[in-house]
Formats: structure tokens, sequence, C-alpha cells
């Protein structure tokens, strides 16, 4: 027996609901932080579009992009 379409989102619906807080940290993060130019729209939208992976980019990359205030 394979996996269905049902376990296939209940999958989906359960990553979700675990990196939501951390999805929701990254944003408010963005927020506070300062960035040069077009940066914190630019990470805003990579959060937006990609979801998890763009939480694992922000994480690495991201972070080492803010202006130390």
């Amino acid at each position: 027996m394979g996996i269905g379409i049902y376990e296939i989102i209940v999958l989906v619906v359960f990553i979700g609901i675990l990196a939501s807080p951390f999805w929701i940290m990254a944003i408010i993060d963005i927020l506070k932080s300062r960035f040069e130019g077009n940066d914190k729209i630019v990470w805003l939208l990579v959060l937006v579009f990609l979801g998890i992976p763009g939480i694992i980019l922000y994480r690495v990359i991201g972070k080492k992009q803010k202006i130390k205030s």
C-alpha cells in the first residue's frame, strides 16, 4: 500500500502547523530589523512565497544581511 492523497494532505497541514510559529517569528524579525535598500521587502516576499524553504533561507542568509545598530 502506498501513500494516498489524504495522508499527503494531513502531512502538509501538520508540517504547516509546526512551521507557522517560525514563519511568524521570521516575519517579526524582518519587520523589526534594518536592511540595505529593498532587502526587507525581498525577504518578506521570500517568506510569503516559499514558506518553509523561505524560513530556512532567511535563517541561513538573511540574518547576515541585517544592518547592525
